[in-house]
């Protein structure tokens, strides 16, 4: 959705008549929104341009280093941090404005933005509920078999484990007691 031409942006200045030079000069609070989208982006963008060149700064420890280069360092620091400065008023500016627009509008509840299929009461009886509780009270029923199942061939295994453990024992005690 673009926004649509300032009066005086590379247009004539009568080329708007009363009314419609007012609705061009307002912003709608979608194009606001994405301004401020921007703006955050920008501020992202500065802050870690800030941290990079905080990063390459040398610390004054005493080792000497060139005052020009220093200099320079510290200049874009501080426009940096103006830039930024500038960058934040701007938000502030963008969310008050979109504030101010939304306060006359009724919040809507979230739920009623979020599309979905209501089921009708008619289809929906008591037979549908047996049907789910009778497969659930069945699928329980086959879940505890199998892990009934799975104790009982875990109980096996291990005995096996056991048995083939104490013959491993026997084997090399035998095996040791000849040499």
């Amino acid at each position: 959705m673009s926004t649509p031409p300032l009066a005086g942006a590379g247009m004539p200045p009568g080329a708007f008549s009363g009314t419609q030079a007012q609705a061009a000069r307002e912003v709608n609070t979608a194009s606001l929104c994405r301004i401020g989208q921007e703006t955050v982006q920008d501020i992202v963008f500065r802050t870690m341009e800030i941290f990079q060149l905080l990063r390459n700064m040398q610390l004054p420890n005493g080792v000497t280093y060139h005052t020009g280069t220093y200099q320079d360092r510290l200049g874009k620091l501080q426009e940096h941090l103006r830039q930024l400065s500038i960058l934040f008023r701007k938000l502030r500016l963008v969310y008050d404005k979109c504030n101010e627009n939304c306060a006359g509008l009724d919040p809507v509840p979230i739920e009623q933005l979020i599309p979905y299929v209501e089921e009708d009461g008619s289809k929906h009886d008591d037979r549908g509920v047996a049907s789910q509780l009778r497969f659930a009270t069945e699928e329980r029923r086959e879940i505890m078999e199998v892990n009934k199942k799975l104790k009982q061939k875990n109980q096996q295994l291990k005995q096996i484990m056991d048995q083939l453990r104490n013959l491993i024992w026997d084997i090399n005690a035998m095996l040791a007691m000849r040499n």
